[in-house]
């Protein structure tokens, strides 16, 4: 394998390639994935503590992809980092949160609520500064071109997915709900044609209907935009286009604070979207 020159394109190889991988490799990879800035500012030996692996492993995952070893694989995303604005990586600063707050005991419901509140912080830092303009506008041109707009999310998912439908339309867009009522999700996505939209919507453990439905949405012909928590999550690979967002998570409870967040970014960035372009028509 040619190794890629770019991380981006290291990343795609990755989530192409993440199946015929190893266990092993497999918890590199994640790891690579989800900790930009350590691969980029740690040394081998702590990568491979945090990722839970032995340094060997690490070089033999860079050789996988075509480096010579796991120094030339960093120098990727130090190169990455220097055109980004410096700051710790989410997970470090998760880590760093974690320290603060402690080990988990009772609390008194304000101590909570500031647990919470400063998680959700440091999430929604991660999403201003993590998804790309150009996925936002591509988003938007997908909504605004499919006839109709068809939303799955299940179980936890379920609050964002049910948002997305209400507020899509009452911006006038047709969107459809597929909440599975009756046991007739299949019924439900049935109707989706190649000029409709998925939005699918999945975070660990992953509802495995919403990944048949994107599959079988994919074998239609329809556009899919995913938002997931992993590149390497089972929805991600049918999608068109994947948001990859970390919400917050304290003392195993988790938000959906990120997650809303883009939801309503897409709802009303749509709606001034189609503003404008009544008024150029007026």
């Amino acid at each position: 394998m040619t190794a890629p020159t770019d991380p981006e394109k290291l990343r795609a190889e990755i989530v192409r390639n993440y199946d015929q991988l190893s266990p092993r490799l497999q918890q590199v990879a994640k790891y690579v994935l989800e900790n930009p800035n350590d691969m980029a500012l740690q040394t081998l030996a702590v990568i491979a503590e945090r990722s839970n692996v032995q340094p060997s492993t690490i070089v033999r995952f860079a050789k996988t992809f075509g480096y010579d070893g796991a120094s030339q694989m960093q120098e990727l995303f130090r190169d990455e980092m220097l055109t980004q604005p410096p700051s710790p990586s989410y997970a470090e600063r998760i880590r760093q949160f974690n320290r603060r707050a402690g080990a988990a005991g009772a609390l008194a419901p304000h101590d909570v609520m500031q647990e919470f509140a400063d998680s959700n912080i440091l999430a929604l830092e991660h999403l201003k500064n993590s998804v790309r303009k150009a996925d936002l506008d591509r988003a938007i041109e997908l909504i605004r071109a499919a006839n109709a707009v068809y939303i799955i999310g299940l179980r936890r998912s379920f609050p964002v997915a049910s948002y997305l439908a209400y507020a899509l339309r009452h911006v006038d867009k047709r969107a459809y709900l597929l909440d599975g009522v009756a046991g007739m999700l299949a019924e439900q996505s049935s109707m989706l044609t190649s000029k409709d939209l998925l939005i699918a919507i999945s975070f660990h453990p992953y509802a495995p209907e919403t990944a048949e439905i994107a599959t079988v949405s994919k074998e239609q012909k329809a556009r899919i935009i995913a938002i997931t928590d992993s590149r390497l999550s089972p929805i991600a690979g049918a999608a068109d286009l994947c948001f990859e967002i970390k919400d917050a998570e304290v003392r195993q409870f988790r938000s959906l604070t990120a997650s809303l967040c883009l939801a309503q970014t897409l709802v009303i960035s749509y709606a001034f979207e189609m503003e404008g372009r009544a008024r150029s028509q007026r």
